[in-house]
């Protein structure tokens, strides 16, 4: 049986093909491993964080691979062109099954690259508040302080307002403080002032505002305005709390509640009888 030379010469460009690309497939992995390596080291030396390592190091050994894909099948004569076209219509048809996801993703690599929050820091986003205890590619983490966790996605946190309160290593307590209308302003004032003076852990600089802020329907409200450290917040909110209402009434100034005056008038009622 006589084999024609066009199909002995189509085996061995073929055979040649599938040869160059097994080599190129073979020593591709092991230059796509090495750099693999290289980025985990680099990273560690950088002292990143676990969540960008991870993000860095997929992202980068996917690129690789994608384009080990492309180079082997241009090593076996596939057409770039139609193979571009193929994959472009795939991707449309993910991308618009997935548009939440991949917003999610364009999120968590804004996330991770201007950082308006790490990993540990207590927020408010969406509505909740709660400390970042992970920070994933589509999602993010928080623990709240009732001890429930709550997943966001990464590309509604990177489309709204996040309030980080653990950035700057000072907070302002804001307090409101009512008196009766027949105290003294001035006396209230007096004790309000010493207490805050005399507590260790607000600060004097910058120094603390009180004054009166309302004169509301039953009382005359004190704004108190003290700065503490960050870790001190809560101490110094519930402790000049309640210290300033044993003061109040060791010093006899009423906190009153609200009331409200009714008037009756006899001539009224006179002329209903």
């Amino acid at each position: 049986m006589n084999i024609p030379p066009e199909f002995t010469q189509m085996l061995i460009t073929y055979a040649e093909r599938i040869f160059f690309a097994l080599v190129i497939f073979i020593v591709g992995r092991i230059v796509i491993k090495f750099l693999n390596r290289l980025v985990r080291r680099a990273s560690q030396r950088k002292e990143l964080d676990s969540t960008l390592k991870s993000f860095l190091t997929s992202t980068i050994s996917t690129v690789l691979n994608i384009l080990l894909i492309l180079t082997i099948a241009s090593t076996l004569g596939i057409h770039m062109t139609s193979f571009v076209a193929v994959i472009g219509a795939a991707s449309l048809a993910v991308g618009l099954s997935l548009q939440g996801s991949l917003s999610n993703f364009a999120g968590g690599v804004l996330i991770l690259l201007f950082r308006p929050f790490n990993v540990g820091d207590f927020i408010e986003a969406q509505g909740i508040l709660g400390s970042v205890a992970e920070i994933k590619i589509l999602y993010t983490v928080l623990n709240t302080p009732d001890n429930k966790r709550v997943v966001i996605p990464n590309g509604n946190l990177a489309n709204s307002t996040v309030t980080n309160f653990s950035v700057n290593p000072t907070r302002r307590v804001d307090l409101v403080f009512g008196i009766s209308y027949d105290d003294s302003i001035d006396h209230a004032k007096e004790v309000i002032s010493k207490l805050v003076d005399e507590h260790e852990l607000i600060l004097k600089d910058p120094a603390p505002i009180i004054g009166v802020t309302a004169h509301a329907d039953s009382s005359i409200d004190f704004a108190v305005r003290v700065w503490c450290e960050r870790a001190n917040f809560l101490k110094v909110m519930f402790g000049l709390n309640e210290e300033v209402k044993k003061a109040f009434d060791r010093e006899g100034i009423t906190i009153p509640y609200p009331q409200r005056d009714v008037h009756i008038y006899s001539e009224n009622l006179e002329k209903k009888g």
